[in-house]
């Protein structure tokens, strides 16, 4: 098997899977309340017909750090020229060529506070790379576009910033702390309405075998207590 097919495979075992079964797949592992990121990192915007602002995949890592330079006083064309400048030589993070298919972009923000890490166009381009969506303890902006555009996103803050002036990359693809979480590159990250949850890929198999014999029993109890109320099953009874 490839990695990409293996890759694949994993995803696979874990579509539809809530973030509670998967904490419990955690326990079973012997890993409980291990990977499960601050409840104050929530869903920008909540699908209750579809769940489409779910997300499941691989986690790749991006940190920044409060840059100690400051920025001249410009001219509006010499002011453009500087962000573009910035953006490609101290916070060019996450490289849309380095992007594989279900990464999940995790980026850690410090404690740094006015920065929009996560906006309308990056997240556009994240996804059209093949990115599942993207968590970050720090702050995104846009969202309103981000919410119509429909891109599952996950964070601790609204902010308004852009990167130039504020923040210098500190690192990719390495381990970082998000949400009191430890996220290690290649981690799997699976993200709800109740949150987001990091399973050591070492036991992402066994966590996900044991998130579905959950999810499934509680399917079958709810689809007769539908039944007894009458309501009509619903995609997350069957």
């Amino acid at each position: 098997m490839t990695d990409e097919s293996k890759r694949l495979a994993i995803v696979a075992m874990y579509a539809g899977l809530r973030v509670t079964d998967v904490c419990d797949g955690m326990d079973a592992a012997g890993l409980q309340d291990v990977g499960l990121m601050a409840a104050d990192i929530r869903p920008l915007w909540r699908d209750v017909e579809g769940f489409a602002h779910r997300i499941y995949g691989f986690a790749h890592t991006v940190r920044f750090l409060p840059t100690n330079r400051r920025a001249p006083s410009m001219t509006v064309d010499e002011f453009e020229t500087w962000r573009n400048e910035w953006y490609e030589k101290l916070a060019d993070a996450p490289r849309k060529s380095e992007i594989r298919p279900y990464d999940v972009i995790v980026i850690d923000g410090g404690e740094i506070p006015d920065c929009g890490f996560i906006g309308s166009h990056n997240t556009l381009d994240w996804i059209d790379a093949g990115a599942a969506g993207a968590v970050t303890n720090g702050g995104c902006r846009d969202t309103d576009e981000i919410i119509r555009q429909k891109v599952p996103v996950y964070s601790r803050y609204i902010r308004h910033g852009i990167r130039p002036g504020r923040v210098e990359l500190g690192g990719i693809n390495e381990r970082i702390n998000c949400g009191g979480a430890m996220v290690r590159p290649g981690d799997f990250i699976a993200a709800d309405g109740d949150g987001v949850v990091v399973v050591p890929i070492e036991v992402a198999e066994k966590v996900a075998g044991f998130a579905r014999r959950t999810q499934d029993g509680d399917k079958t109890v709810r689809r007769s207590l539908y039944d007894k109320l009458g309501l009509p099953h619903d995609f997350t009874v069957r």
